[in-house]
C-alpha cells in the first residue's frame, strides 16, 4: 500500500534548530527505509526564502498500521519535535514511476 506522508514543521523560533540536530538521524533512516523499499521519494518542503519547513516522502508499507510501527514512532523528525503536523494518505504511483 503506498500513501504519502507530509510532516510540517514547527514554525516557533527554535523550529529550524530542532530540524538541523535531527536531520543527521533522519537522513540515516531514510536511505535504510528506502533500500529496503519503503520510501519510494523523499523532499523537503521550502519556504519562500528557500529554508525547510517540512518534508513529503512517498512509500509502501503493508498497512497505515505498519508505516506507524516500523517509522513514525521510530523517526527521529518525531521524536525530536520537528514535525507538529503529520499527514498520511493513501496514494497511487504512476505506474512509470513506480520501483521496479
Amino acid at each position: 500500500m503506498q500513501f504519502i506522508v507530509i510532516g510540517h514543521d514547527g514554525n516557533d523560533e527554535g523550529a529550524p534548530a530542532r530540524r538541523q540536530a535531527a536531520r543527521g538521524e533522519h537522513l540515516n533512516f531514510g536511505r535504510e527505509l528506502h533500500a529496503a523499499g519503503k520510501w519510494l521519494y523523499a523532499a523537503a518542503l521550502l519556504d519562500d526564502a528557500g529554508s525547510m519547513n517540512g518534508s513529503v516522502i512517498v512509500c509502501e508499507f503493508p498497512t497505515r498500521e505498519a508505516l506507524q510501527r516500523e517509522w513514525l514512532d521510530r523517526e527521529a523528525y518525531v521524536s525530536g519535535g520537528v514535525w507538529k503536523r503529520i499527514e498520511v494518505r493513501r496514494a497511487a504511483v504512476a505506474p512509470f514511476c513506480a520501483v521496479k
